[in-house]
């Protein structure tokens, strides 16, 4: 797995069939929000769900892990300062999420962000042509494309930029495809003794069984 990022930057609603499955206009920007350190864990770890969250959902997405000190770049020059990219499972727990009108307690929560091991940029040719995919319990819940993003890596990447530094190690996780649990009828959601996977063809899958915590 990757060190310990400073920051954790993710964006909302990024994938426009993720959009479809809500009913919900696309963003005119990146919609920004952080998750913390004390969410991450490595394949093969358990997701712990805690007692305050009773509806928690999987999110297959493509993370981006900077290399060097980003200041105010260009879209054009910005896949420069990537040093590789990972799987990732921003897992939510929803009804914290929705109650609380705002996004950061219920997708921070301890072990609440899977991450697979680095694969350098060199070895990614396209970032945005990689299969998506979330496998729960051997059923295929999300496939879906980078293709679909609303906002590329390269565009993310600069406009947090504009007035975030960021800095090596600091972590970008790009969005969710369609597919999750809170948006299926009905909604499904993760609970102990599942085992849920995230792949991205060229970049890894992670695998984590799921535990009461």
């Amino acid at each position: 797995m990757i060190g310990l990022p400073q920051k954790i930057v993710c964006v909302g609603l990024n994938y426009r069939d993720h959009a479809e499955e809500q009913g919900v206009a696309l963003p005119e920007r990146p919609l920004l929000f952080a998750k913390w350190p004390n969410a991450l864990i490595a394949s093969g770890d358990p997701i712990r769900i805690p007692p305050i969250s009773a509806n928690v959902d999987y999110e297959a997405e493509l993370g981006v892990v900077i290399g060097r000190r980003a200041r105010r770049v260009s879209t054009d020059d910005a896949l420069e300062f990537v040093q590789g990219y990972v799987v990732a499972n921003d897992v939510s727990g929803r009804d914290i999420q929705f109650a609380d009108g705002q996004w950061v307690r219920g997708k921070s929560l301890d072990t609440f962000l899977p991450v697979g091991d680095l694969v350098p940029a060199s070895a990614v040719p396209d970032v945005q042509a990689l299969p998506v995919r979330a496998v729960l319990n051997g059923e295929v819940m999300q496939d879906s494309t980078t293709a679909n993003m609303i906002f590329g890596v390269a565009e993310i990447v600069s406009f947090v930029s504009q007035g975030i530094t960021l800095e090596p190690g600091d972590l970008i996780i790009t969005g969710t495809p369609a597919g999750v649990g809170a948006f299926r009828d009905p909604p499904v959601w993760m609970a102990p003794g599942d085992e849920i996977t995230i792949e991205i063809d060229g970049v890894g899958s992670i695998t984590n069984p799921v535990v009461a915590g």
